[in-house]
């Protein structure tokens, strides 16, 4: 039996019948997102759980060893050259872990989002677009595809149309917009449907990005309500 990560878990009303799994970057931990869950206008979708896990710690290869909560290593600053494939594999099976409890919860597959920022981005795109199950929405927000050269041959056709929300700031000096905007177009050349919005803002969150998201999760989870 797997155990579950660790984990923030918000509800926006009692008995949820949606899930959104959010991913933090980085160094940061589930605390990093959850305070955005009240600025959601969430009107016309259903209840929904959000999970805010936890990454366990490890040492980081770019930042000379230091341990911190990381998803995978990263093993220098070109993010597409050297990848920490089993690292990335590994955080799979504990994010896939966290799927399917929320189905054993009684939350159908096509009504859970998978969401993530920068590292959390790259281990939701890893996730969502081979889940075997058809999910409500993926949101890519600062960050990028990882492991792009094996997307096609391992990609489910469950999420071959799954709606793809990705954000990334216009001066992101940790993700530069053009590793984003390759990844963007990695996406769109397998036929996927891809909503791209940018920011004039950082490696950060933008207060017109909250309410576009809020917009897309209505347009993914009003349907389960």
């Amino acid at each position: 039996m797997t155990t579950l990560l660790p984990r923030i878990e918000l509800e926006s009303a009692p008995h949820p019948r949606a899930a959104v799994i959010w991913l933090h970057g980085l160094g940061a931990d589930g605390n990093d997102f959850a305070a955005i869950v009240p600025e959601l206008e969430l009107s016309g979708c259903p209840p929904i759980r959000f999970v805010f896990p936890h990454a366990p710690s490890m040492p980081v290869t770019l930042n000379g060893g230091y341990v911190m909560p990381a998803w995978y290593d990263i093993l220098g600053t070109d993010l597409a050259k050297r990848e920490d494939a089993a690292g990335i594999q590994h955080s799979a099976r504990a994010i896939e872990a966290l799927i399917a409890h929320e189905v054993e919860r009684g939350i159908a597959p096509g009504a859970i989002v998978l969401a993530g920022f920068s590292q959390g981005c790259a281990m939701a795109l890893q996730v969502g677009l081979r889940h075997g199950a058809r999910l409500a929405g993926l949101m890519a927000l600062s960050g990028y595809l990882p492991l792009a050269g094996t997307l096609a041959a391992e990609r489910s056709a469950a999420n071959a149309d799954t709606p793809i929300f990705m954000a990334h700031g216009l001066a992101d000096p940790v993700v530069p917009i053009a590793r984003a905007q390759a990844s963007r177009q990695a996406l769109l050349d397998l036929g996927y449907a891809v909503q791209w919005h940018s920011y004039p803002m950082p490696h950060s969150v933008h207060p017109q990005e909250i309410a576009d998201i809020s917009q897309f999760l209505r347009s993914v989870l009003g349907a389960a309500a």
